[in-house]
């Protein structure tokens, strides 16, 4: 008969590759925030001190805490069953993301909590795990916990989480350059949090106060993907569907085009998480941000939906049926949502390629006489100078055949020559800063008066026709005042 034989893995091996499951500095820290905030903490520090002899990255909420039974728990691997109903509130799911994140910056990983005032510690060291190949830990005497760093920091209740031997955060830097690799992964810290706990950072998750975090004291403020502050974002009407009797509901959004944002709303926007493409669905649990700006493979990333957001919301109870991962980075949509999703997708494309598009139609319409002409036939779309426009129709009047020849071959090249690829590409990822017009601002009533001579000779002319031929050359757009000058002065 066969028998049972008792295998347990080894401590230092396993430990060592648990380290490896692919978080980032500012995803492990996230994880550290989703148990303060199942703590129901409503203020989280977090530290990240270079200078002393033994750097440190703290993470101190004012949570209910835990008690010592609690706390070692707590540092157990597997601490909870993936399988078991959690509290709606709860945001973690395999009982590994505390340790698992840690081990991926740290080899020592401290957990400090009280509750009405009982401090309880513990602590995994790696070097202990190794030398020993066993999973042991430390459980921390009163001395020793009032000794941690940014200890005083713990109130009443709450808990602190120490990050120690930090062998990945440096990156074998050392001096400035190790100071100033800390502070670009801070800066993606803060911005990664902004975004993936906007909800909490805004109060708007309902049952939760409001959540401040901070880090080295500085504020963290929410970061709205969906722009929703913008007059000009069009809430699109709102979808629920059901997956195994829980509700999946899907908001769509169509954000503005970027000449309907500010100044500073584009800069803010387009700092953070590149504005212009970071379309797809933003996929919620119990209102934390799970994984974003992915379609799911129903549609190609493009220009018809380059505006287009999906906010997706379902409850910790759908977790298996979304695939959530340990590092709560990924979410595959059972098959209900996505079909639904795929219907919301084809009714928002329209909206998005017109509030898109909808700048470079008015090109075309402004002007009774457009420089540019856009052709759309079986050959595809071309763009071309539209020869009927008053200044080349006055320039073809003025010269003999074989020039007027010579001057249709030099358009037709221009045309032809139009870098389509290149304006995309700037235009996709830096549209403000494609800027045609380039003149000396002297030369403005120069060129103007050229104008008139060209399409008038020495005759009167039209004021008004003359107004709607300079619009559409888009030479004067920033020079009005000018303009408006030049037609008083030369057409009385």
């Amino acid at each position: 008969m066969a028998k049972l034989h008792h295998l347990p893995p080894s401590a230092a091996s396993l430990t060592a590759s648990l380290r490896d499951l692919g978080y980032s500095l500012e995803t492990a820290v996230a994880d550290l925030i989703d148990n303060s905030i199942s703590a129901d903490a409503t203020e989280i520090q977090i530290f990240c001190e270079t200078s002393r002899n033994a750097p440190v990255l703290v993470v101190a909420d004012n949570g209910h805490g835990m008690t010592k039974d609690e706390v070692i728990a707590a540092l157990r691997h597997g601490a909870t069953d993936p399988r078991k109903k959690r509290a709606p509130k709860d945001l973690g799911r395999f009982g590994l993301g505390l340790k698992t994140a840690s081990f991926s910056q740290c080899r020592r990983l401290t957990v400090v909590s009280c509750v009405n005032c009982d401090f309880a510690g513990a602590e995994w060291n790696l070097e202990e795990v190794e030398k020993n190949d066993d999973w042991v830990i430390t459980i921390l005497d009163p001395d020793e916990i009032t000794s941690l760093p940014y200890f005083e920091t713990l109130r009443e209740a709450g808990t602190l989480v120490i990050w120690r031997d930090l062998d990945r955060l440096f990156e074998d830097e050392t001096g400035r350059r190790r100071d100033e690799i800390v502070n670009e992964k801070l800066t993606v810290v803060e911005r990664h949090l902004s975004l993936v706990f906007h909800r909490f950072i805004a109060g708007e998750v309902k049952g939760r106060r409001k959540l401040a975090i901070y880090i080295n004291g500085h504020q963290i403020s929410a970061f709205d993907p969906f722009c929703r502050k913008n007059a000009a974002t069009q809430v699109l009407p709102a979808e629920t569907v059901w997956v195994e009797n829980a509700p999946i509901s899907m908001q769509p959004y169509i954000l503005p085009h970027h000449s309907r944002l500010t100044a500073s709303e584009y800069d803010y926007y387009q700092d953070r998480s590149d504005f212009i493409s970071n379309q797809g669905a933003y996929v919620y649990r119990n209102g934390r941000l799970m994984a974003w700006g992915d379609w799911f493979r129903l549609v190609p990333k493009g220009e018809a939906t380059k505006l287009a957001r999906v906010q997706i919301d379902f409850p910790n109870s759908l977790d298996e049926a979304w695939t959530i991962d340990i590092k709560k980075s990924r979410a595959r949509p059972p098959h209900a949502a996505r079909e639904r999703l795929r219907q919301i997708i084809s009714k928002i494309t329209a909206r998005s390629v017109t509030v898109h598009r909808g700048r470079g139609q008015r090109l075309f319409q402004e002007t009774e006489a457009p420089l540019w002409e856009r052709y759309a036939d079986h050959d595809g779309v071309r763009f071309e100078i539209n020869k009927q426009h008053p200044i080349i129709t006055a320039l073809n009047g003025r010269l003999k055949s074989e020039d007027a020849y010579s001057l249709r071959v030099l358009l037709d090249s221009i045309a032809a020559s139009l870098p389509v690829e290149m304006i995309y590409s700037d235009y996709s990822t830096h549209p403000r800063e494609v800027a045609q017009v380039a003149v000396n601002g002297d030369q403005t009533f120069d060129r103007l008066q050229n104008l008139k001579q060209v399409l008038y000779g020495e005759g009167p002319g039209d004021p008004g026709a003359f107004r709607e031929i300079v619009q559409s050359t888009h030479l004067f757009d920033d020079a009005s005042e000018v303009v408006n000058a030049f037609i008083d002065e030369a057409f009385k």
